[in-house]
């Protein structure tokens, strides 16, 4: 999964960074609200963070922009305004959820995984697919009650396809998911991974779709 930190306090900025990379997650940063404006329109997050008192252009600004273009991705507003009406404002302009300055970082990174989970469809913290479970808490992967052990590139990887379970999703949408902006993205690996989660989790959980993608699902059972 992949998050946008928009947060001109650069130690903020740097300890959110941090713990979401820690917690599984790919993060690109930006410093101010123009930065944060664009990368929000051109590349496609599971989840922004996104502060409100920003440089060039405001937070409030930048979310009233997101949404009258019509993307659609959970945003997390942090401010340090604590009155009531800079909540309702906020959550006028579009965001999902709000954090009021100082916070613990256990509960951003729970709010996080509130709304990407909500996003895709799913309420509760543990993510099932016949066999499989992700514990999204604890990024926990388990296939009949057995624990599996997952590199943290196989990881992400079943992480966005159990999230969008019975969906189609092609290789370059995965590549644009589990890596971010500045990484040296190779399309061959993928399929490596693919390759491993299938050893791993059950040949025929993963099924590739020919010339579409992936698609992680239950196969049916032919009487």
């Amino acid at each position: 999964m992949r998050v946008l930190v928009v947060e001109n306090d650069t130690n903020l900025a740097g300890q959110l960074a941090t713990a979401l990379q820690s917690a599984d997650y790919c993060v690109d940063v930006a410093f101010d609200g123009e930065e944060g404006q664009f990368l929000g329109e051109t590349e496609p997050y599971d989840a922004v963070i996104l502060d409100i008192g920003l440089p060039k252009v405001d937070g409030l600004t930048v979310l009233n922009h997101w949404r009258r273009i019509g993307q659609i991705i959970p945003v997390l507003v942090l401010t340090a305004r604590r009155t009531w009406s800079e909540k309702v404002a906020g959550f006028d302009a579009g965001c999902d959820d709000y954090l009021t300055k100082p916070f613990h970082i256990e509960e951003m990174l729970a709010r996080v995984r509130c709304l990407i989970r909500r996003a895709a469809g799913h309420a509760k913290p543990v993510l099932e697919c016949g066999p499989m479970r992700l514990d999204t808490r604890t990024s926990r992967v388990s296939t009949a009650g057995e624990p599996v052990d997952l590199t943290a590139n196989e990881l992400k990887v079943f992480s966005y396809l159990i999230h969008h379970q019975d969906q189609v999703v092609s290789r370059s949408e995965l590549i644009e998911h589990i890596y971010a902006r500045d990484f040296d993205r190779d399309s061959n690996t993928i399929e490596v991974f693919i390759a491993r989660l299938r050893k791993k989790l059950g040949a025929d959980l993963i099924q590739t779709r020919k010339g579409l993608g992936y698609c992680l699902t239950v196969p049916e059972i032919v009487a």
